[in-house]
């Protein structure tokens, strides 16, 4: 997509955010929103980072002037940092390496859990899964519920082997999720991973490609499915 081009798209979308009300992306905001497409920024992200500020703009009460695009800015690049380090995106000397997304290092293993008996129980409820889905969702939402109850206090080997049956689980989910899709759906997965990947693309090795785009696929199933990330 040109430069151009994808302004537009910014334009049109922040138009739509704003009910309608015009906010030209020219000047500094056009200078700004080229420097998102420049660094590679895909649409549907930049689109889930203005996302991301009206809904904080909307918890504030009542609007009172349209949004411009300058404002969205912030959210849009921690959007775009989250984006590169779930496909596992890292950049040196203009070349593009995929690598395995860090190891989670902090944060609370029951509180984790919780959140994913959550969404697992709200995918569930929403009917955007298979029979068989819906099966190993009750299954791992049974098992997180015992975990839940002394997560906090594992230690050590139980840890580990929680943590290790938490990636088994997260593998099951994912590849039922898959096999969940109809080829349409696939398909669409497919082609929005290559979208989003367009920006990189020559600069990647075959290799460097085709694990990004296997990971940006598994992603994208899982929004579609509103599946968690059930792996620690």
């Amino acid at each position: 997509m040109q430069v151009a081009d994808f302004c537009r798209e910014i334009e049109a979308y922040l138009c739509q955010k704003n009910d309608g009300h015009l906010i030209r992306v020219v000047g500094p905001s056009f200078d700004l929103v080229s420097c998102w497409a420049a660094d590679g920024v895909p649409l549907k992200v930049a689109f889930r980072g203005i996302d991301r500020y009206f809904e904080r703009y909307y918890k504030k009460g009542p609007r009172r002037r349209p949004v411009r695009v300058d404002f969205c800015d912030a959210d849009v690049l921690d959007v775009f940092d989250e984006w590169r380090r779930a496909v596992g995106l890292t950049e040196g000397a203009g070349i593009v390496q995929a690598e395995a997304a860090p190891e989670r290092r902090n944060g609370s293993l029951p509180l984790h859990l919780e959140r994913v008996v959550l969404r697992l129980s709200n995918a569930r409820a929403k009917g955007m899964v298979g029979i068989e889905v819906e099966g190993l969702i009750d299954r791992v939402s049974s098992e997180l519920d015992v975990a839940r109850a002394t997560a906090g206090g594992i230690r050590g080997e139980a840890r580990r082997a929680l943590l290790d049956r938490l990636t088994t689980l997260d593998a099951e989910l994912l590849n039922l999720g898959r096999a969940a899709l109809d080829d349409g759906q696939r398909e669409m997965c497919e082609r929005d991973a290559d979208e989003e990947l367009a920006g990189f693309r020559d600069r990647m090795t075959a290799e460097v490609y085709d694990r990004a785009r296997g990971a940006l696929v598994d992603r994208l199933v899982r929004e579609r499915l509103g599946l968690p990330v059930v792996s620690f």
